[in-house]
């Protein structure tokens, strides 16, 4: 095992020992939490609604926006009451059938993507439930064309997003070799 870029994370996936698991998942999802929850304090606390401030200008800004949506602002448009009360069950729902494929996998690499997942979704919800909406401030463009504000949870949820693909990838290139 070597802690090296992916190499750490080889195929076939290494399985984790049962004494380390959970200290690992976490550490993830409580660095995501904080990483999350941190930076939009900050951001409440420091840019003003709808401010914009150029980090690298023409590429990249902080920004204080709020979604009430889902991603890209899906079923913003429902009732305010009714939207909270869906996107929080949907996103407990989803924790805990993570929380059961964290318990099922001793992959490495699925056990970090399905941690980052739950984190990012639960750093989301506390948003839901504190504000009605979910603070977001990355703002990456180029020239005219922006993608939509997100913040460290929707990163993070990205990420293990990432990973499963990849995994799922790997998995496939591996049953073919072995057929």
């Amino acid at each position: 095992m070597t802690l090296s870029g992916i190499q750490w994370f080889a195929f076939p996936a290494k399985e984790f020992l049962l004494n380390n698991k959970y200290p690992w998942v976490g550490t993830i999802i409580g660095i995501v939490l904080v990483l999350d929850q941190f930076t939009k304090y900050l951001v409440e606390k420091h840019i003003r609604m709808y401010d914009v401030i150029p980090v690298v200008p023409g590429f990249f800004n902080l920004t204080h926006v709020r979604n009430k949506g889902a991603a890209f602002s899906l079923f913003s448009t429902m009732p305010d009451g009714f939207r909270s009360a869906f996107f929080i069950m949907v996103t407990l729902v989803a924790v805990a059938a993570l929380a059961v494929l964290i318990i099922k996998t001793r992959e490495r690499l699925l056990v970090t993507a399905f941690s980052l997942i739950a984190g990012g979704a639960v750093g989301n919800v506390i948003d839901r439930i504190r504000f009605g909406e979910v603070v977001d401030f990355i703002q990456w463009y180029v020239k005219s064309y922006y993608w939509p504000s997100f913040n460290v949870a929707d990163s993070a949820i990205s990420v293990g997003v990432g990973l499963l693909a990849i995994d799922m990838l790997f998995r496939k290139q591996d049953a073919v070799k072995q057929a």
